[in-house]
Formats: structure tokens, sequence, C-alpha cells
């Protein structure tokens, strides 16, 4: 029996190998300008929060990511 990965909304096969291909071929000093620049993004904030509230978070993020398309 073979098992089907599920992947999340809009996400497949493809998309996960694409992004595994950029990751995994990025040099060190392109890893750290793409985290700069990430901190730079007036579109986002970066938080600390606490482990265990991660679940609750993440599942706040998808109820919105519902809600709200093209996020």
């Amino acid at each position: 029996m073979t098992r089907q990965s599920k992947f999340p909304t809009g996400w497949d096969e493809k998309r996960v190998k694409r992004v595994l291909e950029h990751y995994e071929t990025q040099s060190e000093d392109e890893a750290v300008a793409e985290d700069e620049a990430a901190y730079e993004d007036t579109n986002q904030t970066f938080m600390e929060i606490p482990n265990e509230l991660i679940p609750v978070v993440r599942e706040l993020i998808a109820k919105k990511t519902e809600l709200t398309p093209n996020v």
C-alpha cells in the first residue's frame, strides 16, 4: 500500500521540490542576504513566541489565511 502525502492548500510535490532545491543549492552568503531582506520587509513582523504557544499561533494564521485569499 502506498501512502500519498498531504500538502497544505496551494502546495504540491512540484512546489515542495522547488523550495527544497532553492535552499539546498543556496550559498551561505545568499542565505544571509535572504534572512536580512526578510527582516527589512515592512510587510512582516518577527516575534519571539514561547514554544508552547506555537500550535495556537499556527492555527490562528491558518484561519486568517483561509479567510484571506492570496495571502
